[in-house]
């Protein structure tokens, strides 16, 4: 399992662990990731509520809260940390400069073509900008406008496929596509990125995530181009996690068949394990009164059922009654709360395995 370079860091280990929110994934588990060589995420989601204590003004704490969490994971570690900034957030830009501002090794960017993301660097910023795409399409469209209007090209991209957890980049009729799969995809992105490295001379490493669980997925999907891979759902069920234990409990308890596609009130489709408060919802039991936080760009309170900040800060924080867990299509794989050390060791054993076997 070999590392790779994105924009001149050295990642020791192939693994970039998913930015999970609102408050799954802090500084605790981005730092004991970094420490193994792995890029531990910060997740900027839900960050004024996590830190309300900060301001009354939801957008300030935000600010002051990824600060307090950029911190305290270089206090842990020196490994590479990176922060993960949905697009369709209200305050992206005010995450977006405050990332920069406080020297984040990377910014992965989704939840939309984060097109002017070039334009926050200041000629001193060291920050790597990797946006999340979905199809070879978006990443060309990202290399060509951001070369144009920034001479900037990614410094990698996470390519994200429909078994993914949270939010999804395709419509529900694509996710049991087969033509949609990320092995499908992933060589699509490579390909495109290809014209962009031999034209400028730059590496545009692909970061494939979605779905991907054991050794033998990593192996399988860098066999298509991919140089290293984005876990979410592994991550939940470590001890290092910053969700509560109730939290991580709902991924062990749950079954396959109660992973489902939900409408998420940010507009896109999310995959979720099914509980009460789901059910609840597609009944029509849940009607916010209020839009406490306007977090969401897309989201319109006179048609969303609840308020998915506070029901995501719910769930972390055990809450299940109030809140549900998103999570990745093999997230009912979990038997057990283990290390990230052990996590580390799983993965590689795992790969070489699978390395092995194939060599026979």
């Amino acid at each position: 399992m070999k590392g790779f370079k994105l924009g001149g860091l050295n990642i020791q280990v192939p693994i970039i662990q998913g930015g999970m929110g609102v408050g799954i994934s802090l500084s605790g588990l981005a730092a004991a990731v970094a420490n193994e060589g792995g890029v531990g995420v910060i997740s900027c989601a839900g960050l004024g509520l996590l830190y309300k204590e900060k301001s009354t003004d939801y957008l300030l704490a935000s600010i002051e809260g990824l600060k307090e969490e950029i911190r305290k994971a270089r206090k842990a570690t020196r490994g590479v940390i990176g922060v993960n900034i949905m697009g369709a957030l209200t305050n992206f830009e005010d995450m977006v400069r405050t990332s920069i501002s406080e020297k984040v090794d990377i910014i992965f960017a989704g939840a939309g073509l984060p097109l002017n993301l070039p334009s926050f660097l200041k000629k001193d910023s060291t920050t790597k900008l990797v946006p999340i795409v979905s199809s070879g399409k978006a990443a060309k469209i990202l290399c060509s406008k951001w070369k144009a209007n920034y001479d900037y090209l990614p410094d990698a991209f996470v390519v994200e496929g429909p078994k993914a957890g949270g939010h999804l980049g395709f419509k529900r009729d694509q996710l049991e596509d087969v033509s949609y799969s990320l092995e499908e995809i992933v060589p699509e992105v490579v390909n495109e990125v290809r014209y962009f490295e031999e034209k400028y001379n730059k590496e545009i490493p692909v970061i494939a995530a979605g779905g991907l669980y054991d050794g033998a997925d990593i192996y399988n999907i860098m066999q298509k181009g991919a140089k290293g891979v984005q876990l979410g759902s592994r991550f939940v069920t470590t001890h290092e996690c910053d969700a509560s234990d109730l939290f991580k409990q709902t991924y062990i308890d749950s079954k396959e068949g109660e992973i489902e596609i939900i409408q998420s009130p940010v507009g896109m489709p999310g995959r979720a394990i099914g509980n009460g408060f789901l059910d609840k919802v597609k009944q029509g039991l849940k009607v916010p009164k209020v839009c406490p936080f306007h977090c969401i760009k897309t989201c319109d309170i006179s048609s969303s059922p609840y308020c998915i900040v506070t029901a995501l800060y719910n769930a972390a924080k055990g809450n299940m009654k109030s809140g549900y867990a998103f999570c990745g299509s093999n997230a009912f794989r979990a038997t057990k709360i283990t290390s990230v050390k052990e996590l580390f060791s799983e993965l590689k054993d795992g790969f070489r395995l699978k390395y092995e076997s194939i060599k026979r």
